[in-house]
Order: C-alpha cells, then structure tokens, then sequence
C-alpha cells in the first residue's frame, strides 16, 4: 500500500495560529505583553543571591554583560509591565 500523493506532500509543521491582521492596530498592540527592563551590577562573590532575589521579584534574566572598563558584570532583567 502506498502513500497518495497528497500525503507525500504535506507539511509535518503544526499549524500556525491565525493572526487577523486587519484588525485596528490598536487591538493588535493590545493583546501584546508589554515589557519593563531593569538593569543592574553583578558582584561576583554574590552573584547567586543577586539574581535569586531580583527572580522573587518577578524579574527574568536575559543577559549578563562583562563591562570592558574593568570587567564588571551588569545583568539585564525583564518582567511583564502591570497595568
């Protein structure tokens, strides 16, 4: 038994989510999650407890820096802005 044509060619890809985009922009950027960003040094000896308390608070890490001017560590933080 072999598989028809159609089959052969079908996407394996899971659809993707309609998206109306001729709706008013206005109701677009609604339904996106806006974002607050923080930024703050990193002191190596406590690095773990910097992190797990800006995390308690909300805040997701999305990036440590090392600063050429003297190799400090800067970390930037994000969390959903509230309403």
């Amino acid at each position: 038994m072999s598989a028809s044509a159609s089959d052969e060619l079908a996407d394996p890809r899971p659809a993707l989510p309609y998206v109306d985009h001729t709706a008013a922009p206005a109701a677009r950027v609604a339904a996106m999650t806006r974002w607050e960003y923080a930024t703050t040094p990193v002191l190596m000896h406590n690095t773990q407890a910097i992190l797990n308390t800006w995390g308690a608070d909300g805040w997701e890490l999305v990036q440590v820096v090392t600063m050429p001017e003297g190799g400090n560590l800067v970390a930037y933080f994000k969390r959903p802005q509230e309403d």
